[in-house]
């Protein structure tokens, strides 16, 4: 079992609490989502054991399979990758949270297929704010039209937005970025009616949660500085 996990999962809450402190936020604002990847079921269990839930994947095979090995019911699942609408119907059973649909048809599947066991699952609108191809997520035009269609939803809640900043160590470029999910939540705060409520902002990661903070991260989603570098 991997030792050093708790002292960097305690070393991450404590850039989260020295970052909050900076912008004169409170520590418990920010959800801390640790993104397993690779890693084995031994080190998320650990952390369990030392009082942590929230998980992400971002691959839906691995997500499957770490919700299925992973037994403990205290465990929170957030799927945060690119997401096929073929593969919702592998998750709904456990998820708990969908980080990344950028689709109206992925919001249908969701909806359809949470019907079917009558279980609520949350979900955020992951918006392109990068501008890049490569990168997951709808178009800032495209948003107010996905949450008029959420607003009728029954088991599909929409609790925020979701973005993927430029990977780069340059934070003068990813700050912009982040200021403009924060302006989209803000601009679109009147569509908060029905199955839709924007309290969440989902970004920042291992090398920029610092900048995603003082921006208005509501969660942050760290692989590597929890589990260390990619098998």
């Amino acid at each position: 079992m991997n030792t050093d996990i708790i002292s960097r999962y305690e070393q991450v809450q404590k850039k989260i609490k020295n970052a909050c402190n900076d912008c004169g936020r409170a520590p418990d604002e920010i959800m801390l989502v640790a993104v397993s990847k690779t890693k084995p079921d031994e080190d998320v269990l650990k952390l369990i054991e030392n009082g942590h839930y929230h998980f992400g994947e971002n691959r839906a095979k691995a997500l499957q399979d770490r919700m299925e090995s992973v037994k403990n019911p205290a465990a929170i699942w957030h799927f945060i990758g690119n997401l096929q609408t073929n593969k919702i119907k592998y998750m709904v059973e456990r998820v708990n949270w969908i980080q990344s649909i950028h689709k109206k048809k992925a919001l249908k599947e969701v909806e359809k297929r949470a019907s079917e066991i009558n279980r609520v699952i949350n979900v955020l609108i992951q918006v392109n704010i990068s501008e890049e191809d490569q990168k997951s997520g709808c178009d800032p035009k495209q948003l107010e039209g996905m949450l008029k269609y959420a607003q009728n939803l029954k088991y599909t809640k929409v609790r925020g937005l979701m973005g993927m900043a430029t990977f780069t160590d340059d934070l003068d470029v990813v700050r912009p970025e982040f200021k403009l999910l924060r302006k989209l939540r803000d601009d679109h705060q009147h569509l908060s009616k029905g199955s839709v409520d924007l309290k969440h902002l989902s970004m920042g990661m291992t090398n920029d949660l610092e900048v995603a903070i003082q921006e208005g991260s509501t969660m942050v989603r760290v692989g590597t500085a929890i589990f260390g570098e990619r098998n």
